[in-house]
């Protein structure tokens, strides 16, 4: 595999997890974790996507759909496996705690959908029904330009939060590695510490762009004025998020950068205060899920 011909190699995806990363290839999901002793714990298996399996479900954004539920299936799992290895030392042969950790991650995580509905989609609908804006252009941009500003702020405090900043570090990790695989098709933590940590293709560039879409989509949907209309809004979320993913695929088209760098470059910047700096050992944790989930191929040379 030559250093730059990009277009051959397998499109991977990341995302930062507990003491750890999770990378997916298009046949394989591995998560590695630094455990409590130090040592790098890999879990790997292999993956198909329904959009592979089913070819009605591979239809433009219809397939952004299914990719965003996947991926928010794999990174429950993901998670737990973070959670279960963060804990293990303390937790041996106690397999109730574990189930526990579990149940607490499926509650966590399905109050955070619902908290994420209600501060990024229903509460700035309020606020700009309260204002009491009256045409549709008007109204529909407000109500974007206050879930940005949610959004936004909800990044801010989350920077302000002493743990995260170990996930931000991997969140970096990930992205240094992605970075130095598709310029170079190395992936060392000397060569791959040379990269920047923001990256065009990541969910924080994903939230903006969904912002920008349903900004669009809204309008032409026109001002809500029935319980209705707002469940007709709200029911288009998929198919906003559809929309956003292939976008966010284009935008990785060297042929249209220069047209989509416009609706990336905000998450460019948001990304700033989402991913961090990390050290040599995060960088080998990232390798490490970065190879496990090529299956293993050696890339390091």
């Amino acid at each position: 595999m030559s250093a730059r011909d990009a277009t051959k190699r397998p499109h991977i995806g990341g995302q930062a997890v507990i003491e750890g990363v999770m990378m997916r290839s298009p046949t394989h999901i591995a998560t590695a974790v630094r455990n409590t002793d130090g040592e790098v714990v890999i879990k790997s298996e292999a993956y198909t996507s329904l959009t592979r399996r089913y070819r009605i479900l591979n239809i433009p954004i219809i397939r952004g759909a299914v990719v965003l539920y996947e991926t928010f299936v794999i990174a429950v799992k993901a998670l737990s496996f973070s959670a279960d290895q963060a804990i293990e030392k303390e937790r041996k042969e106690k397999r109730k705690d574990k189930q526990e950790s579990r149940s607490h991650i499926m509650i966590s995580v399905l109050v955070a959908l619902v908290l994420g509905f209600t501060f990024f989609f229903y509460i700035p609908l309020k606020l700009t029904e309260w204002i009491g804006l009256e045409g549709g252009f008007a109204f529909n941009l407000v109500d974007g330009l206050f879930r940005l500003m949610f959004i936004f702020c909800y990044i801010l405090l989350l920077t302000r939060w002493k743990e995260m900043e170990r996930i931000f570090e991997y969140h970096g990790a990930e992205h240094k590695t992605i970075f130095a695989y598709e310029e170079e098709g190395v992936v060392t933590p000397e060569i791959v510490s040379k990269y920047p940590t923001v990256h065009p293709r990541c969910s924080t560039s994903f939230l903006v762009l969904v912002v920008i879409v349903s900004i669009v989509l809204f309008i032409i949907l026109g001002r809500p004025t029935s319980v209705a209309d707002r469940i007709v809004r709200f029911s288009f979320i998929p198919v906003i998020g559809g929309v956003s993913y292939e976008l966010l695929k284009v935008s990785a088209i060297s042929t249209f950068k220069r047209f989509t760098a416009v609706l990336v470059w905000p998450g460019l910047f948001l990304q700033r205060f989402t991913t961090k700096e990390p050290s040599l050992e995060q960088i080998e944790v990232a390798i490490a899920a970065f190879k496990a989930c090529l299956n293993d191929k050696v890339l390091d040379s």
